[in-house]
């Protein structure tokens, strides 16, 4: 049987879908054949083609990745399969659909399933149960739409808390490596703090897993051998357990790994010791959370961290030559137009360069966070209060204490001192 996966996001480059990747290599482990289709701003791409890939691929599943802002795109890809062929099912994940109400279905007339779990267990149960026939029978780990339009939430699976259990994606060769200009790697999933802002931590249950050492290197020498020397962690603390990053870099210098490494992590997770390793290594980038220069916010956010243990993070990676990035918010409870300034003026203060991620964003309300469960509880006013199901608040909210005009202002004072006109990378 076969299964295509796709990932949407007409707003930046393609990047390395290595979410889906996981999945296809999972599914391939198991007997399935998959095909991963990438959809970007650099992407030639149109209805005619894809349907090409459609009708000659026969994919029995389709499994669309889906973000608030692509929501839309989402629902159009659903709609253009199931014109193609009204039999193939449709399955969407990720941080959209993890946490979406189940009432979704109701507006969401072409999917046929929320994946709520992990992303490779949850497709192999859906897989299984098309080709055994029975599409909505026994499955786990999903919200699905039957036949007869009635919706089912079934129970979770769990995942594998050893990462190496699942393929590697790239050592199984899913991805073509032909326009690769970066590989986007994950030693780890996961995160154990409880910022309230953040999907991360609910979805993984406040937990970490993680790759070995062994297999994080073997995936390095095999993308280097295939001509890619830029990496990206995308893991959202490396250094939780700052001796395993330390090995994983030990190791790269060993083994004389030539590479350019973009990561992020905690501030309070770095020692001046582990970053004159990270520089050695290869690390030009590390990007820490700063959120808000305002103590008073800063203290609600629930991230537990100090302004001071920033700064002194800042300083450690500069002082080795290492670019640093911050990733800022604004539109925060409790946060003043005053305060927002506070931010901008700490990021100008400790000579980050504000371009890329160091570009500021509007706080974005999502499933499956506290804020957006308690909104009302952090002074957040939607301004749509007749979204679709499927969408959250995002960004269209004010504050008790930020008008939706001040909040553009803010906008707009950050992209007047951005020296690449606001683009941000990581979103």
């Amino acid at each position: 049987m076969n299964v295509v996966l796709i990932e949407i996001n007409p707003f930046a480059p393609v990047s390395t879908p290595i979410s889906l990747g996981y999945i296809a290599a999972f599914l391939k482990s198991r007997g399935f054949s998959a095909k991963i289709v990438t959809i970007g701003q650099d992407t030639p791409v149109s209805l005619s083609s894809l349907k090409d890939i459609i009708t000659s691929f026969r994919p029995s599943l389709v499994g669309l990745s889906a973000y608030q802002r692509t929501m839309l795109y989402v629902i159009g890809l659903a709609s253009l399969v199931k014109r193609i062929d009204s039999r193939i099912k449709i399955a969407i994940g990720g941080p959209q659909a993890t946490f979406m109400p189940s009432a979704a279905f109701g507006e969401l007339t072409d999917i046929d399933y929320l994946s709520r779990s992990g992303g490779e267990m949850t497709l192999l149960q859906i897989a299984r149960a098309i080709e055994n026939g029975t599409p909505f029978s026994g499955l786990a780990g999903v919200s699905y739409k039957t036949a007869d339009g009635n919706v089912v939430d079934t129970g979770e699976i769990e995942s594998f808390a050893d990462l190496d259990n699942y393929p590697s994606p790239y050592l199984d060769d899913v991805f073509d490596y032909a326009n690769m200009k970066e590989a986007i790697m994950l030693t780890s999933r996961g995160c154990p703090h409880k910022c309230i802002y953040c999907y991360t931590p609910n979805a993984f249950k406040h937990t970490v897993a993680f790759h070995s050492t062994e297999r994080v290197i073997e995936e390095i020498k095999w993308i280097r051998k295939k001509g890619i020397r830029r990496l990206w962690f995308a893991d959202p603390n490396i250094s939780f357990k700052p001796s395993r990053l330390a090995e994983i870099l030990d190791k790269l210098l060993t083994e004389s790994l030539d590479t350019d490494i973009w990561l992020q992590t905690r501030a309070d997770l770095v020692t001046p010791e582990l970053m004159k390793q990270m520089k050695r290594a290869g690390v030009n980038t590390i990007a820490f959370g700063l959120e808000s220069a305002s103590e008073r916010v800063l203290a609600g956010l629930g991230k537990s961290i100090s302004l001071e243990k920033v700064a002194e993070a800042i300083r450690i990676a500069q002082s080795q030559g290492i670019e640093v990035e911050l990733f800022t918010m604004f539109g925060l409870p409790h946060e003043t137009f005053e305060d927002a300034v506070k931010t901008l003026e700490f990021v100008r203060k400790n000579r980050v360069k504000i371009m890329g991620n160091t570009n500021s964003q509007q706080m974005q309300i999502y499933f499956g966070t506290d804020i957006a469960r308690h909104y009302e509880d952090y002074g957040i006013r939607p301004l749509n209060t007749r979204r679709p199901v499927y969408l959250s608040i995002g960004s269209q909210y004010e504050t008790d204490y930020m008008s939706h005009s001040e909040i553009r202002r803010v906008q707009e004072l950050w992209r007047a001192r951005s020296l690449d006109g606001g683009r941000r990378i990581v979103s």
